[in-house]
C-alpha cells in the first residue's frame, strides 16, 4: 500500500458503531491511560467489555478509569488497573500473574504503549536501549505470560473463530524503516547469541527499528503457534497527535499538530486489527494500516520475514530469538 495512502487514508469503515456487545469479554490495552490507548479503551468499555488499563502509573490509571466511567455511565463493563512498566522486565511477571489470579480468559491483548525518541542513550532498568525494551522486549515478555490463557479462551464454546487476538502496534514502515528492519551486531548476518540489535545514531532510525520489531514479533507469533487459535496482527495506527511526540522539539511538534489527526483515529486502526470480523485466521501475522485496512510491508521487510531457506534474510526469526534470550531470566511462571 502506498505511503501516500497511509499518510492520507480514507475514512474509517470499522468504528465504535460497528462493535458488538462485548460484555463478558476481557481485554488488556497497554498505555491506555492516555492517547490512542485511552480512546480504544473508551470504545471497548462503552460496549460493556472488561478492560484492563495497563501502564506504570497507578495514579494515571485511576484518573483514566474515573474519566472512562464518566464517559459511559450506562456501561455494564468493568475497568481494572494493571500496573506494569514495560521498560522494566521484572515488573511484567507479577502484573501478569495478578491478572491471571483475577481472570480465566483474555480475548484481546493490545500492545499499544510505546516510546519514541527519548534522550540519546536512554536505557531500561535492565540496561537495554529504552525504546527497544519498551516497544519490543516488554510486550514480548507480557505475551509469553498471557499466551496460555489466550489459547484457553480461543477454545471456549463462546469464542468465535479468530476472535482471540494480539495486536502489535508498529508504524509506517514505507520510506522510514532501516533496510532489513533491524540492524544486528556481528556483521556476518548469521543468527548467533552475540548479535543484538545495534542502537542507531539517528533517533528516528532507532525508533523505527523497534516498530519493525513489532511486525517481526506478530509474524513470528503466527508462524510459531499456528494452531493456538490466537490471531496476531501488527498495525500502523496512523499519523496522530499523541504523547508519543513529547520528546520532539517545538517546531516538529507544531508541524505534527497541524498535519496529524486526533488520537481517536489511531484507535480505529487498532479497533480494526483487534475486533473487525473481516479479520480471519488466514490473516494471522498480517499488517494493517490506517484507519483500519489490510496493508503490505515494504519488500525489504518481506525478505526479513522469510527464513534463509526461503530466500529471505531470517531477520525476523533472529529478532524473536534475541527477545527470547533477553527475557528468559524474567519468564518465571507460578
Amino acid at each position: 500500500m502506498s505511503m501516500l495512502s497511509q499518510i492520507f487514508p480514507p475514512s474509517p469503515t470499522f468504528t465504535e458503531e460497528h462493535v458488538p456487545n462485548l460484555q463478558g469479554k476481557v481485554c488488556i490495552v497497554t498505555g491506555a491511560a492516555v492517547g490512542v490507548g485511552y480512546q480504544l479503551a473508551k470504545m471497548l468499555y462503552a460496549q460493556h467489555a472488561t478492560v484492563y488499563i495497563a501502564t506504570r502509573s497507578a495514579a494515571k490509571i485511576d484518573a483514566a478509569i474515573s474519566s472512562l466511567r464518566a464517559s459511559a455511565p450506562s456501561s455494564r463493563g468493568v475497568l481494572r488497573a494493571m500496573v506494569l512498566d514495560l521498560s522494566d522486565l521484572a515488573t511484567i511477571g507479577p502484573a501478569a500473574r495478578a491478572f491471571l489470579d483475577q481472570e480465566s480468559r483474555l480475548d484481546v491483548l493490545v500492545h499499544n504503549a510505546g516510546i519514541m525518541t527519548p534522550p540519546a542513550g536512554s536505557k531500561s532498568k535492565q540496561g537495554h536501549d529504552l525504546e527497544m525494551a519498551t516497544n519490543c522486549l516488554g510486550p514480548f515478555l507480557l505475551s509469553r505470560f498471557l499466551q496460555p490463557v489466550q489459547q484457553r479462551t480461543a477454545s471456549l464454546p463462546d469464542a468465535s473463530p479468530a476472535a482471540v487476538r494480539t495486536v502489535w502496534v508498529a508504524s509506517m514502515l514505507d520510506g522510514f524503516s532501516v533496510h532489513g528492519g533491524i540492524v544486528f551486531g556481528g556483521g556476518d548476518g548469521k543468527t548467533d547469541s552475540s548479535g543484538a540489535p545495534v542502537v542507531q545514531s539517528n533517533a528516528m532510525d532507532n525508533y523505527m527499528q523497534t516498530k519493525a520489531g513489532a511486525v517481526f514479533l506478530a509474524h513470528e507469533s503466527a508462524q510459531r503457534f499456528p494452531d493456538s487459535g490466537v490471531v496476531n496482527m501488527s498495525v500502523h495506527p496512523g499519523l496522530m497527535r499523541t504523547e508519543l511526540q513529547r520528546h520532539q522539539n517545538r517546531i516538529v511538534k507544531h508541524a505534527m499538530g497541524v498535519v496529524f489527526k486526533p488520537a481517536k483515529f489511531g484507535a480505529y486502526s487498532e479497533l480494526f486489527a483487534g475486533f473487525s470480523p473481516s479479520i480471519t485466521a488466514a490473516h494471522n501475522g498480517r499488517f494493517a494500516i490506517p484507519w483500519g485496512r489490510l496493508g503490505t510491508v515494504p519488500r525489504h521487510i518481506e525478505e526479513a520475514l522469510k527464513g534463509r531457506e526461503r530466500g529471505g534474510t531470517g531477520a525476523s526469526r533472529r529478532f524473536w530469538e534475541w527477545c527470547e534470550q533477553e527475557t528468559a531470566p524474567y519468564f518465571v511462571q507460578a
